[in-house]
């Protein structure tokens, strides 16, 4: 226990230190008590350093130990939960299903397992077939030894007659009620598959509703296959002002903003727009390096343009182009402009006090005094 505590008071561990506390704690924990044994896994559940063979180790134990840290351990990864719930057992499933954060390929994985797991009313009903089975071949013996040697051929057709006649007995299984029991067994048995295929398919949804593809952009600002040709024919011909007016466009603003995002000569905030959209990666990569010369150049294998790319985070970028979108808004709007156009040339807005213009005798008066003095 003092070697936990020691471990667990190391903010930032080294390699070393890792590598030491996973060699010292399998012999420890195996010398330890059983009271020990679970304080030290309650105390290494909270830990979010500890080693991966450590962890798995932890994990492997009986479920009287490993139940806390399976439940709240942030150092389990995703694949060593799937083979933990595959290896170890039912109990160990439900305590990883108890966990606070599943991710959608766990939460598969673990329908999968309780999909493929045989119906219990089916694992029922064949071990009552096989228990009346066993019962039936140990009574035949019994029967075959206790019965007369040698009977007449009357006597054997009088009994079968009288056997006919008499009630089953308890011990023997009725060959009557075996067509009605598998029906109904069967009925049970897909029932409670297709209960189980509907919980699986509710499930996935709701993990595609957490984690939704790229290519699922319902509700969120998307550039046509026109607009992104358009893009990239004027990229290509270095026409800014066709490239600032599809923009503008694209993102439903006004042109001052779609210039605003041009005079970026770092791309950063064209790519964040272009991202943002839902470009394909190649057309935005080609509009980049065509705008910004910079960027086409090579960078560890990739080129600039790409690793910018690369670094945007699209959700990030949607949320930045609605807060461009907010603010020229307020900066410019249309809707109050256009009926100012509408009206005549000659006249006045409602509600504007009209100025008076200075006339020719007014501007003329201070010459003509000057001239006669």
């Amino acid at each position: 226990m003092a070697t936990v505590t020691s471990f667990e008071a190391l903010q930032f561990p080294t390699r070393n230190e890792l590598r030491q506390f996973a060699e010292l704690f399998s012999p420890l924990f195996h010398a330890s008590t059983e009271e020990a044994r679970r304080q030290a896994v309650s105390a290494l559940s909270q830990c979010p350093n500890v080693p991966s063979a450590v962890a798995l180790f932890i994990a492997s134990q009986p479920i009287s130990i490993a139940a806390p840290f399976l439940v709240s351990s942030p150092c389990l990864s995703d694949d060593l939960l799937i083979m933990i719930a595959r290896t170890q057992g039912t109990a160990h499933a439900r305590a990883i299903v108890r966990r606070e954060q599943l991710s959608p390929t766990v939460i598969d994985a673990l329908v999968g397992l309780r999909h493929s797991e045989p119906p219990r009313d089916a694992a029922r009903a064949g071990t009552s077939e096989a228990a009346a089975d066993a019962g039936a071949a140990t009574q035949s013996p019994a029967r075959s030894a206790h019965a007369p040697a040698g009977p007449a051929p009357a006597k054997r057709s009088s009994a079968r007659s009288a056997k006919g006649a008499e009630p089953p007995k308890a011990g023997a299984p009725a060959s009557s009620s075996q067509p009605q029991a598998a029906p109904a067994a069967r009925v049970g048995v897909d029932s409670t598959a297709a209960r189980e295929e509907e919980l699986r398919d509710q499930i996935r949804r709701l993990a595609a509703h957490v984690s939704r593809p790229a290519s699922d952009r319902l509700g969120l600002r998307t550039i046509t296959p026109m607009q992104s040709a358009l893009l990239v024919r004027f990229a290509r011909n270095r026409e800014g002002g066709a490239f600032a007016t599809t923009l503008a466009d694209v993102l439903s603003s006004s042109r001052w903003l779609s210039e605003r995002i041009l005079l970026d000569i770092s791309g950063r905030q064209l790519a964040t727009t272009l991202l943002g959209v839902g470009m394909e990666a190649e057309e935005a990569v080609f509009v980049l390096e065509k705008l910004y010369p910079h960027l086409a150049k090579p960078a560890t294998g990739t080129t600039r343009a790409e690793q910018l790319w690369n670094g945007l985070i699209a959700v990030e970028c949607e949320e930045r182009i609605e807060t461009w979108r907010r603010a020229d808004s307020y900066t410019f709007r249309p809707q109050e402009q256009e009926p100012a156009a509408a009206q005549p040339a000659n006249a006045t807005a409602p509600g504007a006090n009209p100025t008076i213009l200075p006339t020719g005798d007014t501007r003329s008066r201070p010459a003509l005094r000057q001239r006669t003095r």
